[in-house]
């Protein structure tokens, strides 16, 4: 699990992002905050944002709060609160690909279909992205890879020109390890854009296969979680 399934929630971020901002109208469905940048350039540009971008950071705040809540529900009640909350990432987003076949490109931001398709998949980054900073504390964020790239670009920096004091092996280690998340990244938003051209609004079915895989890899037996204090 060390690799493969932080590799997956990279995979899904980029390609749930990329399809959904494609399809969507401009919206960020996994990198939630960039709707805040789209939002103030429409008020500068002169005239009101969708309400799919206005209700997307609140509705992201609120899952995240709920997700919390659950969680510690579930552990109290010594249920695996991971595989639990996995599972209902998955059934978001397999909603969101079941209205995305039948409805079709939403011909404009704030159709009904497209404002149901876009919460229920920024409902679903929502969840991921706490379930990332609640039991992977180890990786780097899954649907950012802003840090994810700074690191790279200070331990390829330490590799070239070593400073004393640093840890080689660590450097290797985490380059190595950062390094295979932001290609997981890049190769979800590659494959997005390229199912989206060959198969339309059918490509949404792939990120819920995805998020199967992620259930299918967890271990049996749950690790302990950490910063659940």
């Amino acid at each position: 699990m060390k690799y493969v399934l932080p590799g997956l929630l990279c995979f899904n971020a980029g390609f749930v992002d990329t399809a959904g901002f494609v399809t969507l109208h401009g919206l960020f469905t996994a990198h939630v905050t960039g709707n805040l940048v789209t939002f103030a350039a429409a008020i500068a540009e002169g005239h009101m944002p969708s309400l799919s971008k206005i209700i997307a950071v609140p509705v992201f705040c609120f899952v995240v709060v709920a997700a919390r809540l659950v969680s510690r529900w579930l552990v109290t009640r010594g249920y695996d609160d991971f595989r639990i909350l996995m599972a209902a990432k998955l059934i978001l987003l397999a909603h969101a690909a079941l209205v995305a076949i039948q409805f079709g490109a939403p011909l404009a931001a704030d159709t009904p279909n497209a404002i149901m398709m876009g919460m229920t998949l920024v409902s679903a980054m929502a969840l991921q992205n706490a379930l990332h900073r609640t039991h992977l504390t180890d990786a780097p964020p899954s649907t950012v890879m802003t840090g994810t790239i700074t690191q790279l670009l200070l331990d390829l920096t330490h590799v070239w020109k070593p400073h004393p004091g640093a840890e080689p092996g660590q450097v290797r280690e985490r380059l190595r390890r950062f390094g295979v998340f932001l290609a997981s990244f890049a190769a979800g938003c590659a494959m997005a854009a390229l199912l989206y051209l060959l198969a339309g609004m059918w490509c949404f079915l792939l990120p819920p296969l995805v998020a199967l895989m992620e259930i299918y890899v967890l271990p049996v037996t749950p690790e302990p979680a950490k910063g659940k204090g």
